[in-house]
């Protein structure tokens, strides 16, 4: 191995590396940034429950506003359909 070979292999090692640690720092910062609004969200649900709404309802109604209405409208269609069958309706 040439002089000129090792020294682009070292000056490749070093890139990556510096690439790497760069990577890490930004995942790390992203997994802080990540705790605080799992905490602000714990906040929130405390709030909804310290004001006497029902968290289940809540969450529920969370999950209904990310759907298309149309999504919506067959999933609640069908879960109709279901319970009339069951005789639960």
């Amino acid at each position: 191995m040439t002089e000129e070979t090792r020294a682009d292999e070292v000056s490749t090692q070093k890139v990556a590396a510096n690439e790497l640690r760069l990577l890490l720092e930004r995942r790390e910062r992203l997994e802080e940034e990540k705790k605080g609004i799992g905490d602000d969200i714990k906040d929130v649900n405390g709030e909804v429950k310290s004001r006497g709404f029902d968290l289940k309802a809540f969450n529920k109604i969370i999950a209904i506003r990310k759907k298309k209405r149309e999504e919506y409208q067959e999933e609640e269609a069908i879960l109709e359909t279901y319970l009339h069958a069951l005789g639960m309706l």
